[in-house]
């Protein structure tokens, strides 16, 4: 096994990259001398460095206090970073969606928070010859799909209510309408992370949902499984959780969360 190196040994590069993440994750001001100690990096080292990384904009001086702290290009660079997420987390799942479609052969989709919707995204339909077939774009109703229950379980209960304050719809004899039980539903979802559609919307058709989470914790998308009812059986059900979890964790954690 090699030694660890010893601060001093490191490069001026991996130097200016550990100052920088000691100011994670609270960005603390802090000073020259303290952060010497901290890394274990000579102060005149140190102090040239926050000069340096001061002068383009890593970090910020308090002119007051003369410490520092991170600065306006690493905030710039984090919403960079952030924005491209969001437009990319298609993407950035496809890979995941295609390998979980292959062990459970089954139908898998993505859907995606927008705004008070849910809408399907990235899929990828099962090799069966009768399959569930997901139709990309399409902004689904929140009372049945599971994604949406998986989303909305993790969600702050006034964004909740703002989410369904439309009527809701019936789409078969398993549909729920009343608000007060779709809110119980959600109460229990939060509790194993895994939602259901039990024929809600088409009654030969079943599924099941984990949410996925951004960098800051928030439920965004949620990964669905979803096929005939007569494949989707409780002991089917009950094989493909862990799989499905394990999916939706490393999406999230392409997300940093």
């Amino acid at each position: 096994m090699p030694l660890k190196q010893q601060p001093e040994n490191l490069s001026s590069t991996e130097k200016a990259l550990k100052l920088l993440m000691a100011f994670t994750p609270n960005n603390t001001e802090m000073g020259t001398l303290e952060l010497s100690k901290k890394l274990g990096i000579h102060k005149s080292t140190v102090s040239r460095l926050l000069h340096l990384l001061t002068a383009n904009d890593f970090l910020y001086q308090n002119p007051e206090t003369k410490k520092y702290m991170l600065g306006r290009a690493i905030a710039e660079m984090g919403n960079v970073v952030i924005k491209s997420l969001n437009t990319a987390i298609v993407s950035i799942a496809q890979p995941h969606l295609n390998e979980l479609c292959n062990l459970v052969c089954e139908s898998v989709a993505m859907e995606v928070l927008t705004g008070t919707n849910v809408v399907l995204s990235g899929h990828v339909e099962g090799q069966s010859h009768i399959r569930f077939s997901f139709q990309p774009g399409e902004r689904v109703p929140i009372n049945v799909a599971a994604g949406a229950k998986a989303i909305l379980a993790y969600c702050e209960p006034d964004f909740v209510d703002l989410c369904i304050q439309k009527k809701f719809n019936r789409f078969t004899t398993n549909t729920i309408v009343s608000k007060k039980k779709y809110k119980e539903v959600l109460a229990d979802v939060k509790k194993t992370g895994i939602a259901y559609d039990n024929g809600e919307r088409y009654e030969d058709s079943h599924a099941i949902a984990t949410p996925i989470f951004n960098h800051e914790g928030i439920p965004v998308a949620a990964v669905v499984v979803a096929g005939p009812a007569f494949r989707m059986t409780p002991k089917f059900l009950g094989e493909i959780v862990a799989p499905l979890k394990k999916t939706a964790a490393e999406i999230s954690k392409r997300l940093f969360y």
